[in-house]
């Protein structure tokens, strides 16, 4: 045991931030042996480490010091302490949170818990599972008697379906006083203590996503798959494009292109940013207020045509868009260039400024968000989410419920509610009360009342209008005439099973949302900020 005394001798054990902070103070040159956390113990080091610090003789010019956790392992165990640093990076789980979580408000909590412990919720989606998806997850279940009722009760409503990573957990290492002796060797009775190299804050891997689910007895809710190669085969049928977008960071900004551009070139510009990999999730055309304007323009306030800017800027439409990019947001800014025109003329030439340039305006025409959070307060602020009542009518097929789903999916609506119900009386009356004293009013109210049907309550800016825009016209026939990819147009038969039926206006889909799902959901901001 002796070598092994004089190894102790030779290195200083630091394990807490204080031992790091004091060694930083030491003079001379400290070596700090990192190496077992590479290849494993380097005999031919350990010697020439001990040799140095022998010839030397001097404790205030050469110094070894360890990083270490301490494993006790079998002294009978040669690979005890071979275990590999698995990359947590790597890591995924899938969960499903189920219909009744959803329904039930317990999505919200089980992600919050989620994210507490420290996992990573990666990507997520909510929408109802198909028949086929719910066999293929849950194929282990397959050869239960109940598997039948448990299909249709996962596609009965909304799930969320949540890619997870492990994250990174830094290891808590306690405070520990410096030894004021040299550490005692084992004894005989007592397992050998192995040193593990490790850089400060070592990382560790997680434990099981199902097994903190459990502890927090919540897993009754949620279902987790953790078996790497049935994630990977989920990952790619839930989420296709998720390896892509995992090499991306993608982000949102607001652009405004100013009045002048905005009516004589809207066209042109509109092609340049969807050729620089923009794409547009949202615009409109509006006349800034005053105080929007002055906002917009606060990096022009001390020009002296300062007043005419905000004047131009609030006497005529701009174009306002909310846009997605890879670092949208500090692309979209390097593409707009300099502030002012001759700048951009004369040091970035293929600037948007440059490239678009007004003759009536030396300011650059246009506008970036100058941050994430800006971003999104700015986003929130020109294109407030709304919601509005959509339902799917008794007589549609479930082939073609799915591809309903998918089309609202595609349109950029999210799903915030849905249930499958038969509707009462009252809240037919109340969603054709507009249809009140027409001939076929009871006709309608019969066909309405023959089955369940989907009711949803769907999100988005302009929603109401967008998903009335979605439908199609009131009759089939004459949608497949004028909007042949409507949704009445694909799935309607005639004007009373037309499919689908959404709200008249915000006032009637509000309160008939109330009656269907009671208080808004907490899950959804809903409140606009203030620019």
């Amino acid at each position: 045991m002796a070598s092994k005394k004089r190894e102790i001798q030779l290195q200083t054990v630091i394990n807490s931030q204080s031992l790091w902070d004091e060694m930083l103070l030491n003079k001379g040159l400290t070596v700090i042996d990192v190496y077992q956390a590479w290849c494993g113990p380097c005999k031919a080091m350990q010697a020439l480490f001990r040799k140095l610090k022998n010839e030397l003789n001097e404790d205030e010019i050469l110094h070894f010091v360890v990083y270490h956790e301490i494993i006790f392992v079998d002294s009978d165990d040669e690979d005890a302490g071979e275990a590999q640093n698995g990359s947590a990076d790597d890591l995924y789980s899938i969960a499903i949170i189920k219909p009744d979580a959803v329904i039930s408000k317990k999505a919200l909590e089980i992600k919050e818990n989620v994210m507490r412990a420290g996992f990573v919720i990666e990507a997520e989606e909510k929408k109802v599972l198909t028949e086929e998806e719910v066999r293929n997850f849950y194929s282990h279940l397959a050869d239960q008697p109940d598997f039948e009722d448990f299909v249709s009760f996962m596609t009965s409503g909304l799930s969320y379906i949540l890619v997870i990573s492990q994250g990174d957990e830094e290891e808590a290492h306690k405070e520990e006083p410096k030894p004021e002796t040299e550490p005692n060797e084992p004894s005989e009775n007592q397992p050998e203590v192995e040193v593990k190299a490790a850089s400060v804050g070592m990382k560790k891997k997680r434990g099981s996503l199902q097994e903190y689910l459990e502890r927090q007895h919540i897993s009754q809710f949620c279902d987790v798959e953790e078996n790497g190669a049935n994630v990977n085969k989920f990952i790619d049928i839930f989420f296709p494009e998720f390896k892509k977008m995992k090499t991306m960071k993608l982000q949102r900004t607001l652009a405004l292109i100013r009045p002048d551009l905005c009516r004589e070139n809207q066209e042109d510009v509109l092609k340049a940013i969807q050729d620089e990999g923009f794409k547009i999730l949202m615009q409109q055309q509006i006349v800034l207020s005053e105080e929007e304007a002055k906002t917009l323009c606060k990096e022009y306030e001390q020009d002296d045509d300062f007043e005419q800017i905000i004047q131009n800027m609030t006497s005529n439409p701009s174009l306002v868009l909310a846009l997605l990019g890879n670092n949208g947001l500090t692309r979209w800014k390097q593409l707009l260039g300099p502030n002012y025109v001759e700048d951009a003329k004369r040091y970035l030439p293929e600037s948007l400024c440059a490239r678009f340039a007004m003759e009536t305006s030396p300011i650059n025409p246009f506008y970036g968000s100058d941050s994430l959070e800006a971003a999104e307060r700015e986003i929130q602020y020109f294109f407030p989410p709304q919601n509005t009542l959509a339902v799917i009518k008794p007589h549609v097929p479930n082939e073609y419920k799915e591809e309903i789903l998918k089309s609202i999916d595609e349109a950029g609506f999210q799903v915030t509610q849905m249930k499958e119900i038969l509707l009462s009386q009252e809240i037919a009356e109340k969603i054709y009360k507009n249809l009140k004293g027409k001939d076929f009013y009871k006709d309608v109210l019969k066909m309405i009342s023959g089955g369940p049907s989907v009711v949803m309550v769907l999100t988005k800016w302009n929603a109401v209008i967008e998903w009335r825009r979605l439908m199609g016209p009131t009759d089939p026939e004459e949608a497949r005439l004028l909007s042949p990819n409507s949704l009445r147009a694909r799935f309607g038969k005639n004007i009373l099973n037309n499919a689908v039926h959404g709200a008249s206006n915000i006032y009637q889909a509000e309160d008939i949302i109330e009656k269907l799902f009671g208080e808004p959901d907490p899950e959804n901001p809903e409140e606009n900020s203030n620019l």
